[in-house]
């Protein structure tokens, strides 16, 4: 928790108070090597990479976090639905479910983008559209495991309604497994949105992500500038380790939980 922290207030802090504008070109200090006065050194247009890696990595994160919500609410949906319906409904839905996850997220994710190139809704959809099915598939077997509990058949019983058995039961006792899909979906969400940039189909150019940033470098790597490569890498390698730290904490705070319930 205390490393993401640490990373999302350099993603935000950064660019805020550096007083330099990341997009700024200064070909005099092209290809400097990291030192006091810029620590992640610059790159083949003289952009300080201290504050450009700041700022895309706080684009990254963004991006990220909306897919992760978006993918989150839209799996939750469709498993509280399924499970809750059960019959015809519950299998119609899971074979839309099987067939979104036999498609490759990626290859899905750039005939999107494609269609859309540079536009930030459509990252954000390519991404959210591929990644609500396993949520879908944790949702809806949790929501069959509620459906066996003795309050859900007390309620049955006492003449509510699908709708409000959904509502007031099945949606709150999902929210812990909700948050975790969420949490574990932000590190896949942040190399997925870095993968389209860097096959030049997400951000354009001028519009700093970690994808763009990895872009960039491979020219930059040709000439000797190892440093536009290592600096944005080693952001990407621990965000993805910070937040699946994360996600494994809420995990072991939530499970027990859960555990002692199911023993009552």
């Amino acid at each position: 928790m205390t490393a993401l922290a640490i990373l999302i207030a350099y993603a935000v802090l950064v660019p805020a108070v550096a007083g330099i504008d990341e997009r700024m070109v200064d070909l005099s200090m092209a290809g400097t090597v990291p030192s006091a006065a810029h620590p992640f050194g610059t790159d083949q247009a003289g952009r300080d990479l201290f504050v450009r890696t700041a700022a895309g990595l706080r684009i990254s994160l963004l991006i990220a976090g909306l897919c992760a919500v978006l993918s989150t609410i839209l799996g939750v949906a469709v498993g509280a639905l399924a499970g809750a319906l059960g019959g015809w409904v519950d299998r119609i839905v899971m074979r839309v479910v099987d067939t979104v996850n036999a498609v490759p997220h990626l290859l899905l994710g750039i005939v999107i983008v494609a269609l859309y190139r540079g536009s930030l809704v459509a990252i954000v959809a390519s991404i959210a559209l591929t990644h609500w099915a396993p949520v879908a598939r944790l949702i809806r077997s949790e929501v069959l495991s509620l459906r066996q509990r003795e309050f859900i058949d007390a309620a049955i019983s006492g003449g509510a309604s699908r709708r409000r058995v959904i509502r007031r039961h099945f949606l709150p006792a999902v929210v812990p497994q909700a948050v975790l899909a969420a949490v574990l979906l932000l590190p896949h969400a942040v190399w997925h949105e870095s993968a389209l940039s860097f096959l030049g189909l997400g951000l354009p150019p001028h519009r700093a992500s970690l994808g763009t940033l990895l872009d960039e470098a491979r020219e930059s790597l040709l000439l000797g500038s190892w440093w536009t490569l290592v600096f944005p890498s080693l952001m990407l390698v621990l965000t993805t380790l910070a937040v699946a730290a994360c996600g494994a904490a809420w995990r072991d705070r939530v499970l027990p939980r859960r555990l002692a319930e199911e023993m009552r």
